[in-house]
């Protein structure tokens, strides 16, 4: 991957070890803008909500931003006032080593639940993360997020506006508990597009509803989700306007790497081994097209049923039948790829079973289902349920 792709003028990175994770590898992040930054974010809508997400939430309604510091290898959730205080003497340190004010630091954590942040650790390591801030760290504070990850996930993009070149560089972590709303991941985005908090904040929430809200592993939901985006006008173009369609091109930029970043995670899914986009259609409505299809990757006896290669249908039509939709059993139809393996409610036949059957054993295929209800449709992507899943949940504090 050529990693010149991303440099974004005025963004500094860097990533070291604080030891929090056992295996010695990166686990803190810095994400610096040499200017203060025009921000937006998104965060889980869990009840249960970790320490840097509660002061993160406050902190972008300033409008600016100047850096986003992450660690890995700890939630620092469900730690009541200490990881509130915690966070803020990290904010502090931050403050006084890069000169900056603490409310224009953003705060991010991932790992083990329960736990305090081993803050000695981390408060020695700060002057060593901020010296190490270069324009070529990016790919470093990639790995320092990951956690159960098995791949890196980044992404670029780039496009004209008003004849001035504007990049965008996305990093994303995930790979279990995942769920829309917003989707159990850390994603940081950087551009250099001149966009004002509040149409910068608009264009965001509708690019995530389109793209990690169309994503589920687990249908299990984090305390600590959260999408942040800075952009620091280094492009040099006049500031982008909520009716100018230049405001449209850099939506369809921010839209094309949040869909890579989508698809990256959940083809990385804790013990996945099967990518699946499910399409609802013929619904009453979009809502109950996105609730059928939800019902359906949920379902624990479909998602192993698709690991187990079996052409289930059966699973299925159950799933739908208790996802609280509109439905008429005797008219829904159902596809695997083009194959059809049920007509009206019924199975199509041993030999079109044979074929879905083929279609199941692709790491990628097609889920289709037509309810013949209405104009309503949903998709989404998902995948299987392993027993590489269950271990690697069952031992992930180990």
């Amino acid at each position: 991957m050529n990693f010149a792709h991303f440099k974004i003028p005025g963004f500094l990175f860097s990533a070291i070890s604080a030891g929090i994770k056992k295996d010695g590898k990166k686990d803190l992040g810095l994400i610096y803008s040499e200017t203060p930054a025009h921000v937006a974010g998104l965060f889980t809508t869990n009840k249960v909500k970790a320490a840097p997400v509660l002061i993160s939430m406050e902190r972008i309604k300033e409008g600016s931003s100047q850096a986003i510091f992450v660690n890995s290898g700890n939630a620092n959730a469900c730690t009541g006032q200490r990881g509130i205080k915690d966070g803020y003497y990290i904010s502090s340190l931050l403050s006084k080593e890069l000169g900056i004010k603490t409310v224009h630091i953003l705060l991010s954590s991932t790992g083990v639940i329960g736990v305090p942040l081993p803050i000695k650790k981390i408060a020695q390591k700060i002057p060593e993360l901020v010296r190490g801030l270069s324009p070529d760290g990016w790919a470093d504070v990639v790995e320092a997020i990951m956690t159960t990850d098995t791949q890196p996930k980044m992404e670029w993009g780039s496009c004209r506006i008003r004849g001035k070149r504007v990049k965008l560089c996305g990093m994303a972590k995930g790979a279990g508990m995942i769920c829309p709303n917003l989707a159990t991941m850390l994603s940081f985005l950087v551009t250099d597009a001149h966009i004002e908090s509040l149409l910068l904040q608009k264009i965001l929430k509708e690019v995530v509803e389109l793209t990690y809200n169309r994503i589920t592993i687990d249908g299990e939901m984090s305390t600590n989700d959260t999408v942040l985006i800075l952009a620091n006008g280094r492009a040099d173009h006049p500031p982008l306007n909520q009716k100018d369609k230049d405001a449209q091109i850099f939506k369809s930029m921010l839209l094309e790497v949040c869909q890579k970043l989508a698809q990256q995670i959940v083809r990385d899914g804790e013990g996945v081994t099967k990518v699946i986009e499910i399409l609802v259609q013929g619904a009453k409505s979009d809502e109950e097209a996105k609730r059928a299809a939800y019902g359906i990757a949920h379902s624990p006896l479909v998602k192993t049923a698709f690991f187990g290669e079996d052409a289930n249908w059966g699973r299925i039509l159950s799933a739908l039948g208790h996802s609280d939709i509109s439905m008429n059993p005797n008219r829904v139809d159902i596809f695997f790829d083009e194959v059809p393996i049920v007509k009206n409610g019924m199975g199509t036949g041993s030999k079109l079973e044979e074929r879905a059957s083929k279609v199941l054993k692709k790491r990628t295929f097609k889920l289709i289902v037509h309810l013949h209800q209405g104009k309503g449709r949903f998709s989404i992507l998902t995948s299987d349920l392993s027993l590489d899943y269950v271990k690697i949940n069952a031992s992930y504090r180990s």
